[in-house]
């Protein structure tokens, strides 16, 4: 999608309205800033205001993701294309996080270690040496409850029963049993337990 072409588009539907960023902000309950960053290509909406923000300015949602107003008998074609590069955005976007992840999960071990390794071998008071262990362990949950937290987001677990894609609860990929991005759960669909691998893509 075309960032700069979208935020023309959304620049000129709202002088057309003869709304201010500022009123639009209010309107939607964000920001000016937030607005001058679409129209400057900064930014695109987030999709939980795209639908008022359409509203607002008289348009489509495919209208908005084009950068212009469609005509109907090429409505069809230009929507897969936005549904298509949509999908592709949201697997690239995935890819990102599940990299973050383990860059977290480093981080969180490294610390935990760190600090334990410190306790361990250097001269200190007792109290000092729990405060060390337990400054260890705070930062260490904290970051991998962040990484199930991606982990249970990004891309999709695929049922190897039924092969049906679907992204678990929270509970189920913290409690369940795994090795690497496999876990073993129940996949809601043909509710049989096997182990699950990680994917990117629904397709």
């Amino acid at each position: 999608m075309d960032q700069i072409k979208i935020g023309k588009f959304i620049a000129e539907c709202r002088k057309k309205t003869g709304l201010t960023q500022m009123q639009l902000g209010e309107m939607l309950g964000i920001t000016d800033r937030a607005v001058s960053k679409w129209e400057n290509g900064r930014s695109l909406p987030d999709s939980s205001i795209m639908l008022e923000l359409c509203r607002i300015l008289k348009i489509t949602v495919n209208d908005l993701l084009c950068g212009e107003v469609i005509k109907v008998d090429n409505y069809n074609e230009k929507m897969e294309k936005n549904m298509l590069e949509m999908v592709k955005q949201k697997e690239e976007n995935d890819k990102k996080l599940l990299s973050v992840e383990i860059l977290i999960g480093i981080l969180s071990m490294i610390i935990l270690l760190g600090f334990t390794f410190a306790a361990a071998f250097f001269q200190m008071e007792d109290w000092l040496r729990i405060v060390l262990i337990v400054g260890g362990f705070i930062p260490c949950l904290i970051g991998i409850g962040f990484a199930i937290l991606i982990e249970q987001t990004a891309g999709y677990y695929e049922c190897r029963k039924c092969h049906h894609k679907y992204v678990p609860t929270y509970n189920s990929v913290l409690w369940a049993m795994h090795y690497g991005r496999t876990r073993y759960m129940k996949c809601p669909k043909c509710n049989k337990a096997s182990w699950q691998k990680k994917v990117i893509s629904k397709e």
